[in-house]
């Protein structure tokens, strides 16, 4: 089969467009045939070796700066090393055309799911997780093998495209929201809300009956007020003076960076702030009396709680949730689809789609 391989950390030159075998669906296990995958930020950290603690940059930065092959970093990983060489791609929507041994669920045969990328393989006992497409082989090829307790049938006359938008962004946003404990009413700002992460809370914090302020750029205003935000916020404002001091209940910030302190002061006594990334910088200032003195609650966020994908599915097939497809490119264009990307003019996701599927009509 066809699929990219990223060979290591480093620049555009790790990722390899080639001939691989087929994988082979072990005891437990389905092969699907990869429908569309979507291109997320942390494919990217993973090539530059961003989730090494020696980073202390933003990713485009690190990027920018990555010409060839990263020797310093060697591992890509926050913990545990990346086994590269590795097919990445978090996002899958794909049909089920193979079942392995013991697997009980032969109706699955034939059938169109999406997989829960975010694997907990002791259990939701236990915080361990596996990720597809960066602990082992994701969905940057033609076909993919998982275990067949995480592929979850869709029933929705979405498209290919649309379904490969959703599992890491939608999934990430919906985990941040469910650890948070959000509850009807509340006001939550957004922090780069037009990005795939962003866009996706927007739309699952209104349905769950919040008040959203987006933070964005001035250009991408109309778009977000289309995805349900009662107000946008251009990011480069004084936040303090445009929104107020102790106004928001809960910050959902995957950007952080340099104004992590100045939102915190946006929070009421008792406010939470949740996080699942850091694109503008791992590093930041907090002042401890910000924290313990205003009873703030800080919740860093990775393993998906066992709720959050079923709830996902069940919000796509009675149509609560939408997902804006921002451009599609052929798998072996991935290089193309990671530049733009990193230029952050886009709203909501791009997806990737593999040979031999027909794309869709531009």
């Amino acid at each position: 089969m066809k699929a990219v391989v990223t060979t290591g950390v480093g620049g555009y030159d790790t990722l390899v467009y080639c001939d691989v075998p087929t994988p082979v669906p072990g005891p437990g296990e389905v092969l699907l045939q990869v429908l569309a995958a979507g291109v997320n930020n942390t494919e990217i950290n993973t090539r530059l070796g961003w989730y090494s603690n020696s980073v202390q940059t933003a990713t485009d930065e690190v990027a920018h700066s990555t010409q060839g092959t990263v020797t310093d970093r060697p591992d890509g990983g926050w913990d545990e090393p990346t086994p590269f060489p590795l097919i990445q791609g978090t996002d899958c929507c794909g049909r089920v055309v193979e079942i392995g041994g013991s697997v009980a669920n032969s109706h699955l045969l034939g059938t169109r799911v999406l997989v829960r990328s975010c694997m907990r393989p002791e259990g939701f006992q236990s915080m361990r997780t596996l990720w597809m497409g960066s602990d082992f082989h994701g969905a940057f090829a033609q076909y993919v093998k998982v275990p067949a307790t995480e592929v979850f049938p869709v029933r929705s006359d979405w498209s290919d495209v649309e379904l490969g938008s959703i599992p890491c962004a939608y999934g990430s946003a919906e985990n941040m929201l469910h650890r948070a404990q959000l509850q009807s009413g509340e006001h939550v700002l957004i922090t780069g809300a037009s990005g795939g992460v962003g866009s996706a809370a927007v739309q699952l914090v209104k349905r769950r009956g919040a008040i959203v302020t987006a933070l964005t750029t001035r250009a991408k205003f109309a778009q977000l007020h289309a995805l349900g935000a009662d107000r946008v916020v251009d990011r480069s404002a004084d936040l303090v003076a445009e929104i107020g001091a102790n106004s928001v209940d809960l910050i959902v910030d995957n950007v952080v960076g340099d104004a992590f302190p100045v939102l915190l002061r946006l929070l009421r006594r008792g406010g939470r702030y949740v996080s699942s990334g850091a694109i503008s910088g791992p590093q930041v200032r907090l002042d401890m009396r910000e924290l313990y003195l205003r009873d703030l609650t800080l919740v860093g966020t990775t393993a998906w709680d066992e709720p959050v994908f079923g709830n996902l599915v069940s919000y796509i097939e009675r149509d609560q949730i939408r997902p804006v497809i921002a451009k599609t490119f052929p798998l072996e264009n991935i290089v193309d689809a990671q530049r733009e990307f990193l230029l952050k003019s886009h709203i909501g996701k791009f997806v990737l789609i593999p040979p031999d599927i027909v794309p869709p009509p531009e």
